[in-house]
């Protein structure tokens, strides 16, 4: 089924013939616990998971595709990093009507670009979607008016993530935008483990267990790792960016805009 945060009305689903699975996988104890991965598991319930998970995910969709209204250009690119099930990339085409432009929505996880293919056949609109199976640091990115990092930085090597950042701001046109959506951590250490507590209330409203809520943040801790926003904003200075804010937040998850200025003569 297509990720109930995308934003468009559920009567547009075609046949609509698959149900939402429901996220159980760390409902019984796991022996073994390894590093996460985005495998087929992850896959099939990712759109039940984000939605008990994450904090304002929806919101954040909804709001990229009224930032592409503002931001893409004729002509132009767009790029959705680390796409999952294209749930930004959907946004983004659902909102634009704009001609000569293109998005490509890329992630190195398999199971995720087949069924993000899924969801964008599922929907045919004019501005044509490429979706990748690659590593987003090996790819070009150039003549872009808009990019989305949505919740994918922080899966990104910390040693990678500014010269990830240099090349998105070298890529884009003056005058556009990049979107980084992120979970935080925070610099005053009372308010870090206040949101932290208040975010495993979140998960635990949503039905939760103490038991999922502890195997799901074991198998995450290793590849995880967040930035505060601090941190976040002076990377984003450094590549180049000359207006950076956080437009977005909701407990220890939010979402920052950086921007690119016009030239001027």
């Amino acid at each position: 089924m297509l990720d109930t945060h995308f934003p468009f009305p559920e009567d547009s689903l075609p046949e609509r013939r698959l149900q939402a699975q429901r996220d159980n996988l760390f409902a019984t104890p796991i022996a073994k616990l390894g590093d996460w991965t985005f495998d087929e598991q992850v896959a099939d319930v990712f759109p039940d998971m984000i939605q008990r998970s994450v904090p304002g995910y929806a919101n954040i969709i909804t709001m990229i595709g009224m930032l592409a209204k503002r931001f893409v250009q004729p002509h132009s690119q767009i790029y959705d990093l680390g796409c999952a099930l294209g749930a930004a990339a959907l946004s983004v085409r659902l909102n634009i009507d704009v001609p000569g432009c293109k998005i490509i929505a890329i992630d190195n996880s398999p199971a995720m670009v087949n069924r993000c293919r899924y969801h964008i056949e599922a929907l045919p609109a004019d501005t044509p979607v490429e979706v990748m199976e690659a590593d987003i640091l090996a790819i070009p990115l150039e003549n872009a008016s808009m990019v989305v990092l949505n919740f994918t930085l922080q899966f990104i090597n910390p040693s990678d993530r500014q010269h990830l950042l240099n090349r998105i701001y070298q890529s884009l046109r003056p005058g556009c935008v990049l979107v980084l959506s992120e979970k935080f951590t925070f610099e005053d250490a009372q308010v870090g483990e206040l949101l932290f507590d208040m975010h495993h209330d979140f998960k635990r409203a949503n039905g939760y267990s103490e038991l999922e809520i502890s195997q799901k943040r074991s198998m995450l801790e290793n590849i995880m790792l967040t930035d505060s926003v601090e941190t976040h904003k002076k990377r984003l200075r450094q590549a180049g960016f000359e207006h950076t804010e956080l437009w977005f937040q909701c407990l220890n998850f939010g979402s920052l805009i950086a921007l690119k200025t016009e030239k001027t003569t």
